[in-house]
């Protein structure tokens, strides 16, 4: 009788909460432009600011001018960051996972951190010596001419702080982060996701020939099967760091 009880109204029935869910290929794929777009429109804010700041015309020549400054570049790097981040969190937020499992933002055993750091030099001793070997230049030429650039103008510090830290987080975070985990759960599997984020990675660095790019592609590989492993993108993050801080120290040292 308490049903009909006015005083006593039956109990509302909730209705079931919607369950987790991972964006698929794609999902993904779409999602991940939108990211790339919301990192490109970060870094290209900085650099119309310093064409704008130095009275140059906004042109290809006024762009390509102002790139060139290694402050400019690592500033732009840093604001990719924050950009990244941003629509991340956009993407993540429908899935009902939180932001650090969806990205795999767990640490690992320190045994798989000393085992990575070791693989990691292998494939770039690796490459070097085949670099030294055909008589090629171990280092891009550009990295040279951006470093001394930075370090005429004091800002040595601001550019290893944007390689070594803003561009290792945010690549992670969306290649191993983002693009690993939707595509590692759709028809693709594991395998599939640590080849195809490795390529779109390695797209994303075309300043290089086509030797760095395989280069780049193979450590993009490394970081895949790495990330498949430990399920860790913490993990991605510090190695893509070391390895930036040493390429940054060996350019400088090379370059005098």
């Amino acid at each position: 009788m308490d049903a009909i009880n006015p005083e006593l109204p039956p109990a509302a029935i909730e209705p079931p909460a919607r369950p987790p869910r991972v964006w698929k290929f794609w999902g993904t794929a779409l999602w991940g432009l939108v990211i790339f777009a919301a990192m490109f429109l970060g870094q290209l804010a900085v650099i119309i600011y310093y064409v704008i700041k130095q009275g140059g015309p906004l042109s290809a020549t006024g762009i390509t001018h102002v790139v060139a400054d290694g402050v400019t570049i690592a500033l732009s790097v840093m604001a990719g960051l924050p950009m990244v981040l941003l629509a991340l969190w956009v993407a993540i937020r429908p899935t009902r996972i939180s932001f650090a499992d969806y990205l795999g933002l767990r640490w690992t055993s320190w045994r798989n951190v000393v085992v990575s750091v070791i693989a990691l030099v292998v494939v770039i001793g690796g490459w070097d010596m085949v670099s030294r070997a055909a008589g090629r230049n171990v280092l891009p030429g550009f990295m040279g001419d951006v470093l001394k650039s930075a370090q005429a103008e004091g800002a040595l510090w601001l550019l290893v702080l944007a390689f070594a830290v803003a561009a290792p987080i945010w690549e992670e975070l969306f290649a191993r982060g983002w693009l690993y985990r939707g595509w590692s759960e759709s028809r693709l599997g594991p395998y599939g996701a640590i080849l195809l984020s490795a390529l779109v990675w390695t797209m994303m660095h075309l300043q290089y020939d086509w030797y760095f790019l395989c280069e780049v592609l193979s450590i993009g590989l490394l970081f895949g099967y790495l990330r498949f492993r430990t399920g860790s993108v913490w993990l991605t993050i510090v190695l893509h760091g070391l390895n930036n801080l040493a390429a940054t120290i060996q350019t400088w040292w090379l370059t005098g």
